[in-house]
């Protein structure tokens, strides 16, 4: 029989266990959710015009999502070190420099990488990678690239210090590329595509010949452990959209083109290369980028040893 004091005892305890419910999720869910991508995003952009996330988002109390252009991955993911980005999606490296940094992200999904390529000007006496050895090479430091170069290197013989690494931008290695003002030019689609079809660059070597990697959907940290639910309804859209993209590569070269100003014969190659993938971080994975973090601190390009499970999320593994 339930006393009168049972009664009561267990009325305010429900009461609270409600308060404090509404309290957490009022919490928990943020009012903006802020997205990070690059002109190489197709499914970024392609969510962003099919309006993926807010349809996924809103029904959690997400009332705006709000999408922030870069041009390349160190940039992106210092943005969402600081809390001013919540999620986005860079190649293989931008993360582990990152992470010597202390950047508070975490590895959330992982996908194929968009194709990498070293490229040098038509007429180049530069032929294969060994020719490298001595010259100028123009790369985004902390990106894809940049690492794609080193193991280019590595596999071919030359080591880091046998070329002279220039670092720029992509807008201002293209421009440097087209004024011949470096020897070759390292660098992610769509700029490979753009590349081809505007100089009529040579490729010496692909990440086809051998060189694979991943792009990965990063997180804030901060907001992974508030709100695991948004994140997760983020990436829910994302796989949905990933999904209809890869049947669908001409719509998504074409509104990729559209949203980003790439021109659309250059965008059509570049979504054409590449495997349209929705992935969990899988051993391989992580096992490639801790191989990544380990070469790069042996040329002494990141400042300390990282353990890349640290920042895996645990629902995110395979």
């Amino acid at each position: 029989m339930i006393t009168k004091r049972q009664f009561l005892a267990g009325s305010l305890g429900a009461a609270a266990l409600a308060v404090s419910a509404r309290g957490a999720s009022a919490q928990e869910v943020p009012k903006e959710f802020r997205v990070g991508f690059q002109k190489s995003s197709g499914i970024l952009v392609t969510a962003r015009q099919q309006q993926a996330l807010e349809k996924h988002l809103k029904p959690l109390g997400v009332e705006n999502v709000k999408w922030i252009e870069f041009q390349f991955g160190p940039p992106l993911l210092e943005a969402l070190g600081s809390g001013s980005v919540d999620i986005g999606t860079v190649g293989d490296t931008p993360p582990i420099f990152a992470q010597a940094a202390g950047a508070n992200l975490l590895y959330v999904a992982s996908a194929p990488a968009t194709q990498n390529a070293t490229l040098v000007q038509k007429d180049s006496p530069i032929k294969t990678v060994a020719d490298l050895k001595g010259k100028k090479v123009a790369f985004a430091k902390g990106s894809s690239s940049h690492n794609f170069i080193v193991q280019a290197l590595k596999k071919n013989g030359l080591r880091y210090t046998d070329i002279e690494p220039v670092f720029l931008a992509p807008a201002d290695a293209a421009a440097a590329f087209a004024s011949n003002r470096v020897d070759a030019w390292t660098v992610w689609d769509p700029y490979y595509a753009l590349a081809q079809k505007r100089h009529d660059a040579r490729a010496i070597v692909t990440t086809a010949d051998g060189l694979p990697s991943h792009s990965f959907y990063l997180a804030n940290k901060g907001l992974v452990e508030r709100s695991p639910r948004t994140v997760q309804g983020a990436l829910d859209a994302l796989r949905e959209v990933t999904a209809w993209a890869a049947q669908n590569r001409d719509k998504v070269a074409a509104l990729t083109s559209e949203l980003t100003g790439v021109e659309y014969e250059a965008q059509k190659i570049a979504t054409d290369r590449y495997p349209i993938e929705f992935n969990p971080v899988t051993q391989t994975a992580i096992r490639q980028q801790q191989e990544i973090a380990d070469t790069f601190l042996e040329l002494n390009l990141i400042p300390r040893k990282i353990t890349v499970t640290d920042i895996v999320w645990s629902q995110a593994r395979a």
